[in-house]
């Protein structure tokens, strides 16, 4: 329901939206990291965080939006590795989804960060950094397995894999961050619920925009796997291979005993309201007496 709400509201607002959105993000960061790198005495990241200590008693209100723009990480080969991997996403994202949907994506994605990042304040009220954008970034990489599962990509540049493999690793690791800091909490107490709250933010939102899909899916896939073992179904490939093994008819009409050896331009059909799995031609389909 909430997203077909949301599909409707990007038709309707067709000029909400940040084109390139994830290229802004990507320049954000890089001149972050470079202004930490040079910066002597002081580190821009550690301003720019989201902190709701310095929000709430300092007025640091920028940081309600600067946290976007924080490198995840200082190491500048993972930094340009993870970035070109969030522009490549992001972009294709965009030109599947809409500037409008991938924005309001994204978006979502910060507004439920910053509503987690105070709750976690909540519990541990100190000047401390309590929600990045790390997993909404890793979040989009679901977004685009599901649209986009059985494209190829190289791993480490070299191993060829398909994208809906690496979108069950990143499942995996969203996974074990959540187990490990629940097990940390009795050890370092509440400074692990931001290891907890971040990743469940991120799927979440990804559940808001794939809800519908992933449901319509699962019922297809039950539906399928339904039909696969229906009675009907097991009997006709067990008739199938028996015919196909001594090379005669694969369906006779059980009233006439006309076959489709027989009669190649016949259409034959199963009784759904028989007892059994009995075939018919087109003659007497509706015109037979049903078997108990």
């Amino acid at each position: 329901m909430i997203q077909r709400w949301l599909d409707r509201f990007c038709y309707k607002h067709p000029r909400f939206g940040i084109p390139n959105l994830m290229l802004v993000v990507v320049i954000g960061n890089v001149l972050v990291w470079l202004l930490d790198q040079f910066s002597q005495g002081f580190s821009l990241s550690s301003a720019l965080c989201f902190a709701p200590y310095y929000i709430i008693h300092k007025g640091e209100i920028w940081r309600l939006l600067t946290f976007i723009f924080v490198p995840t990480t200082s190491n500048l080969f993972f930094l340009a590795i993870s970035l070109y991997f969030y522009y490549w996403i992001g972009s294709i994202l965009e030109r599947q989804w809409g500037v409008t949907k991938f924005t309001v994506f994204y978006l979502l994605g910060v507004v439920l960060n910053i509503i987690a990042g105070f709750l976690v304040y909540l519990f541990i009220p100190l000047p401390v950094e309590t929600a990045t954008m790390h997993y909404v970034n890793l979040s989009m990489f679901f977004s685009f397995a599901t649209l986009y599962g059985e494209m190829q990509v190289l791993l480490f540049f070299v191993i060829p894999v398909k994208v809906k493999w690496l979108a069950w690793l990143d499942a995996a690791l969203f996974a074990y961050d959540i187990i490990y800091n629940l097990v940390q909490l009795p050890t370092v107490g509440m400074f692990a619920l931001a290891g907890i709250v971040a990743p469940i933010v991120a799927i979440l939102n990804y559940l808001i925009f794939f809800w519908d899909d992933l449901m319509a899916g699962l019922g297809r896939v039950k539906r399928q796997t339904s039909h696969r073992h229906s009675r009907q179904t097991v009997n006709f490939k067990q008739a199938t291979k028996h015919a196909q093994q001594t090379k005669g008819y694969i369906h006779k009409c059980a009233v006439c005993g006309k076959t489709d050896t027989d009669y190649p331009d016949e259409e034959f059909r199963y009784c759904s309201k028989c007892n059994g799995y009995y075939c018919y031609c087109s003659e007497h389909i509706h015109n037979h007496v049903h078997i108990e």
